[in-house]
């Protein structure tokens, strides 16, 4: 019988904040998969939400230190959150999607700005309202799905003011819950990622087709 890894986190809320991502990406891929990496003192949780083009970067401090690396079923993992705890049971592997064979880098990261999360928030629910708004004005014939995701890029890859980070990680941010609080949020930037980062998570993205990045846990 294949014993079960469990990590115990070292801060309060650790577990409600994990469970919590969780479920968003079930809500929009019921047969979502997260990937865990754990090198000593810190876990992460990597995940592509099916709505958005970025990758999703939940971290937090263990109480005991571990060594992880797999891919799993995002369903089974929140089946194994322990709130009360600050505990997560880590199950069976599956085959890993694309996407989490290329992780953000763990180190080299810069930051080149800081921007109040009121004004980011701001800034994602306004864009979220051009789309609804241009995409109710197109006809019945005109609104095709090609329509649709021509729109949603033209909007989503415009830069969040004059950073080069793409409006679509702060859409996705949002979406996330990563931007309920009132800290500043940062921008960072190494080789071809750029990284929308709070103290609930962060958001990556990258600039290129640059394959190159490694695999990583990195702090938020």
């Amino acid at each position: 019988m294949t014993v079960r890894q469990r990590l115990v986190f070292a801060d309060p809320g650790e577990a409600a904040g994990l469970a919590a991502l969780l479920g968003r990406l079930l809500r929009w891929e019921k047969n979502a998969a997260v990937r865990i990496q754990a090198d000593g003192e810190v876990a992460g949780v990597f995940a592509k939400p099916a709505r958005f083009e970025v990758l999703a970067v939940r971290t937090g401090r263990l109480l005991k230190p571990a060594e992880l690396d797999v891919t799993v079923a995002a369903g089974e993992l929140l089946e194994g959150v322990e709130e009360s705890a600050e505990a997560v049971t880590v199950p069976d592997s599956v085959t890993g999607p694309p996407w989490a064979g290329v992780l953000p880098p763990r180190s080299g990261w810069e930051a080149f700005a800081e921007v109040p999360s009121d004004a980011v928030r701001s800034v994602a629910a306004a864009a979220v309202g051009e789309f609804r708004e241009r995409a109710e004005r197109l006809s019945q014939r005109e609104r095709t799905r090609e329509a649709l995701d021509a729109l949603a890029e033209e909007i989503w890859s415009r830069p969040l003011g004059r950073t080069e980070l793409p409006l679509r990680a702060a859409h996705a941010a949002h979406a996330l819950g990563f931007l309920g609080g009132e800290a500043p949020v940062a921008l960072l930037r190494a080789g071809p990622w750029l990284r929308l980062r709070t103290p609930s998570g962060s958001v990556a993205v990258r600039r290129s087709g640059d394959r190159s990045a490694g695999l990583t846990v990195t702090p938020v």
